[in-house]
């Protein structure tokens, strides 16, 4: 069957029988959107309000937290739903769209990472060249490109597949990933190519870029005095943890879109939970306890409560 029509439904077959316990996982999915929605944006209204985060390093933070918001967004509201459905499904634009949602900001993720080590090596091998380097101006640049860039690439995908012919209507699958293409009845070479060339602009190029940087950093930190090596260490490990659990994330969803329809249904719903509820909650814990400032003002929020 060939489909062509957009208010086509598209059946989510990655859900496993919750008769007993779709309550249960209704709560869990809730409790841990109210969580993502609260934490970061309480750290990133922090670093508004505050003048003193008022530094790259902290807007970069700042706009890494309000990745995982709109990530969040973007899928949790149609995921509760559909926990709550008997029969879940999904029309295809919509499936597109939040193709395009996880996508471009997993890029952005990357690319903000990519600043956010730039940064961190200017402050620690280049610091007087710091206040020049990093301006206000540069810092914008990189926040535009960080999510421009990844914005008008997936958008090329997005609109050349909206008018795909779908032949299979059952996605295996909760939300829609990179196995959405596995739907359609001619897979198109020229944008698999277009996807390869994506996939390394935005993940393989940002990666390299941070490893050099950050191999940079441990050599000058090495050689320098006690100080700039507490300086790299206290700055530098949220960064590392953040990124390479991110990565991990990003392996992981490659694996799980490789991952046979055969495959024990249980065990893929609790794979592709574990990539949404995951990442979101880790950024805000690990940069709220490991940064220093932002450590001191969110204990200066919340300690009157406890007192």
């Amino acid at each position: 069957m060939s489909v062509n029509d957009t208010s086509t439904y598209i059946t989510l077959d990655g859900y496993v029988e919750l008769s007993k316990y779709r309550c249960l996982y209704f709560l869990l999915l809730f409790t841990a959107y109210v969580l993502i929605l609260c934490s970061n944006s309480t750290i990133v209204c922090l670093i508004v309000i505050h003048r003193s985060l008022h530094e790259p390093m902290y807007v970069f933070i700042a706009a890494l937290l309000t990745n995982s918001l709109l990530f969040s967004s973007a899928l949790y509201p149609k995921l509760l739903l559909d926990v709550l459905s008997e029969t879940p499904v999904v029309s295809y634009p919509v499936c597109l769209f939040q193709w395009f949602m996880y996508y471009t900001l997993g890029g952005s993720e990357f690319l903000l990472l990519a600043a956010m080590a730039y940064d961190r090596y200017v402050s620690i091998c280049r610091p007087l060249l710091y206040p020049s380097i990093m301006r206000k101006a540069n810092v914008c640049v990189c926040l535009l490109l960080a999510w421009l860039l990844p914005v008008c690439q997936f958008t090329v995908s997005t609109v050349l597949n909206a008018n795909a012919k779908l032949c299979n209507m059952t996605f295996s699958g909760i939300i829609c990933n990179s196995n959405v293409f596995k739907l359609h009845c001619f897979p198109s070479r020229a944008l698999n190519i277009y996807g390869i060339c994506r996939l390394v602009n935005l993940v393989f190029l940002p990666l390299l870029f941070i490893l050099f940087t950050y191999v940079r950093i441990l050599i000058i930190s090495y050689r320098s005095g006690r100080d700039v090596r507490r300086k790299a260490a206290n700055t530098c490990l949220p960064h590392l943890l953040v990124l390479i659990s991110f990565s991990c994330l990003a392996a992981y969803d490659v694996l799980l879109a490789q991952i046979e329809s055969d495959f024990p249904k249980t065990v893929r719903f609790i794979m592709s939970l574990q990539v949404i509820l995951y990442h979101p909650l880790f950024n805000p814990i690990i940069y709220g306890m490991k940064m220093k400032e932002i450590y001191k003002h969110i204990t200066k929020l919340f300690c009157p409560i406890f007192k």
